[in-house]
């Protein structure tokens, strides 16, 4: 599910600090778009949690709403849900595959990890690497 929530974003000394008011967290970063991950990343990390303890996620107050200061900027962070906790799930997933006999002697025997060589040939496969 893809939903969308202000951010209030002000410059600090080092950083730009955000604000996330439907959920009361702050986050920040070093630019404007690096503050804004990492307010999607803050969202993410506190709404999946919260689905996984079946709690309602809160809804978006509209951008006229949030009241906010003259040296700070209003904006909408977008969060797919769904893909943040697909791209975020590290749970290891067992998947059986069928390779030569031959194939699984060499490889045994060059000592080589079949999960890792697996999920290297699929990144390299998905262009994610």
């Amino acid at each position: 599910m893809k939903l969308t929530y202000p951010i209030v974003m002000k410059q600090g000394e080092e950083f730009i600090i955000v604000y996330i008011p439907d959920f009361d967290i702050n986050t920040q970063g070093k630019t404007e778009a690096d503050a804004m991950a990492m307010a999607r990343d803050a969202i993410g990390i506190i709404g999946v949690d919260m689905e996984d303890d079946n709690e309602e996620l809160p809804t978006a107050t509209p951008l006229n709403k949030i009241a906010c200061k003259s040296d700070e900027t209003v904006t909408l962070v977008d969060i797919d849900f769904l893909e943040y906790r697909r791209k975020n799930d590290m749970r290891a997933i067992r998947k059986n595959c069928t390779i030569p006999s031959w194939l699984s002697y060499e490889a045994e025997k060059a000592g080589i990890n079949f999960s890792a060589t697996l999920q290297a040939a699929l990144k390299q496969e998905l262009q994610l690497v």
